[in-house]
């Protein structure tokens, strides 16, 4: 990538930017309309761990993204990362939950489980390129 030209790189990273965009906005619109089209909000209580999701990281392993990745001995890192995985894990929960006790229906469990796969897919897409473009620096 380095032989490509300034303005064709630039473009590319805005073409990045703008399906990660894409990506996240369809992930929003699919909760809104799990919820919306069969008039039950009860399923945008899976919302609320999407936001959760960063802060143990954030909180315990700073702001160094490598850390996700590597193995650690800082066992504050790892607690960090185990509650992580337990926020992820609300996100398919939240939803079975719901669908169990019947407050929700399977469309709407559905339209749950699409929105937080387009999600993680969103996150793998951002770390994909976020790692491509920390190598092309180099």
């Amino acid at each position: 990538m380095d032989e490509l030209p300034g303005y064709v790189r630039t473009c590319l990273n805005t073409g990045k930017l703008v399906f990660l965009a894409i990506l996240v906005s369809g992930g929003i619109v699919l909760q809104v309309l799990a919820c919306a089209l069969y008039n039950n909000w009860w399923p945008m209580l899976s919302a609320i761990t999407y936001v959760l999701l960063p802060m143990p990281l954030l909180f315990f392993a700073g702001s160094d993204g490598s850390s996700m990745f590597s193995e650690s001995d800082n066992s504050w890192v790892n607690f960090g990362k185990f509650l992580t995985g337990a926020s992820t894990l609300g996100g398919i929960a939240i939803p079975s939950i719901l669908k169990h006790a019947g407050v929700i229906g399977w469309a709407a469990f559905a339209m749950e489980i699409s929105s937080f796969f387009v999600f993680i897919l969103a996150i793998l897409c951002f770390l994909w390129m976020s790692d491509e473009d920390y190598y092309s620096m180099l």
